[in-house]
C-alpha cells in the first residue's frame, strides 16, 4: 500500500513554521512537528491537525546536534513509513553591529543557522525518498545587508551556497533542493525588541505597503514541495512583497 507523503519542519511550533506545518498537513502531508524548548505549543498544533483530520507528531530536537537530527528521522520514519520533505525552518536572530558582536553570539548563529541547516541537508540527502523535496530558510537580508544584519546574513549566505550545490548532488535521486528568503514578517523573532516607528521604517522599504504573515511563507513553500514546483530547482526565492 502506498504511504503519505511525510514532512519533517524544525522549528515548527510556532511562527513561520507553525503556518508551514499546518499548510501542509491542508495540502495531504503527515507532518512531523520539531521543536526545541516549546514542547506545549507542538503538542498543541499537533492536536489541532490530527483534530482536523491530519497527521501530525511533535518530536524534540536540536538542530544544531547532529545525533538529535537523526533522531528526528528516525522518528519520522516510524510514524509515517519515511521521509518525503524536509523544511530547514529552525533559526535564530540576534542583531548586532559586527563590532560589537560576542563570541557566542556568532558561535550560536553559526551553530543553529548554518550547522544546523547543514545537519538536516546532510540527514536529508541520505534518508528522503527519491523525488522528495528540500527547502531551507535564507533570508532577503541577503540582498539588502542592513546594518546590525552582518552575522545573520552570513550564515544565510552560506545557506545559499549549500542549497545551490545539494540540488545539483541529488539531481539524480530527482530531490529538488530551494531555499526561500522571506523579507520581514509579522512573527515574534521579527517584532522583538522593535519599536514601532522601526517597524513601520521597515515596512515603508516593502513595495507592498505591509509586513508578510507566517501564510504567505508558508504558501510559498508548499508550491515549491508540491506538484506544480517540480521543475524549480537550485533556487532562491525571495519571498518579501518587493522590497529586495
Amino acid at each position: 500500500m502506498a504511504t503519505k507523503r511525510s514532512a519533517i519542519v524544525t522549528g515548527s511550533s510556532q511562527g513561520i513554521g507553525a503556518a508551514v506545518a499546518e499548510r501542509l498537513a491542508r495540502d495531504g502531508l503527515a507532518v512531523t512537528i520539531n521543536y526545541s524548548g516549546n514542547e506545549a505549543a507542538a503538542r498543541a498544533l499537533a492536536d489541532r491537525i490530527t483534530a482536523s483530520g491530519g497527521q501530525a507528531i511533535a518530536v524534540k530536537a536540536d538542530v544544531s546536534d547532529p545525533a538529535a537530527v537523526a533522531a528526528l528521522f528516525d522518528e519520522t520514519e516510524r510514524a509515517f513509513g519515511g521521509v518525503d520533505v524536509l523544511v530547514n525552518n529552525a533559526g535564530i536572530m540576534r542583531l548586532k553591529p559586527i563590532a560589537e558582536a560576542d563570541d557566542d553570539l556568532f558561535d550560536r548563529h553559526v551553530a543553529v543557522n548554518l550547522k544546523g541547516v547543514f545537519n538536516g541537508l546532510r540527514e536529508g540527502a541520505r534518508r528522503i525518498r527519491e523525488g522528495g523535496r528540500i527547502v531551507s530558510f535564507s533570508s532577503s537580508v541577503v540582498g539588502l545587508y542592513q546594518p546590525g544584519y552582518g552575522v545573520y546574513a552570513a550564515t544565510k549566505a552560506g545557506v545559499e551556497a549549500m542549497t545551490h550545490v545539494l540540488a545539483k548532488e541529488l539531481g539524480p535521486k530527482r530531490i529538488t533542493v530551494n531555499a526561500i528568503a522571506p523579507g520581514p514578517v509579522a512573527t515574534e523573532l521579527f517584532l522583538g525588541g522593535k519599536t514601532d516607528e522601526q517597524v513601520a521604517q521597515v515596512t515603508r522599504m516593502i513595495p507592498l505597503g505591509r509586513l508578510g504573515e507566517p501564510g504567505d511563507i508558508a504558501g510559498a513553500i508548499a508550491f515549491l514541495v508540491g506538484p506544480d514546483g517540480g521543475w524549480v530547482n537550485g533556487q532562491i526565492l525571495r519571498a518579501n512583497g518587493g522590497a529586495v
